[in-house]
């Protein structure tokens, strides 16, 4: 999805994702790890499993909060409503 955005090669800038989770995130690819990273800790139900869950959410979180508020920051006809890596929440 996001190589379509640049049509031509040798194409710069930056352009907004549109389509499938990109339409509620940010960082639709952040959420999904993050789903990922949680189900593995439930799965094995250890502290490790726990711990790295956490530390995944966190670096995950942050980062998408710096990527969501660059793309505001950039462009003015940005989706407003779109979230930063949780659907409808965060």
């Amino acid at each position: 999805m996001l190589r379509s955005l640049r049509k031509t090669r040798g194409c710069v800038g930056y352009y907004i994702p549109y389509g499938g989770l990109f339409e509620l995130v940010s960082c639709p690819n952040y959420f999904g790890e993050l789903v990922q990273w949680i189900g593995w800790a439930l799965a094995t139900w250890s502290l490790a499993g726990f711990v790295w869950a956490c530390f995944s959410a966190a670096t995950f979180l942050a980062r998408a909060h710096h990527n969501h508020m660059w793309y505001k920051e950039n462009f003015e006809n940005y989706p407003p409503n779109r979230k930063a890596v949780i659907p409808f929440l965060y």
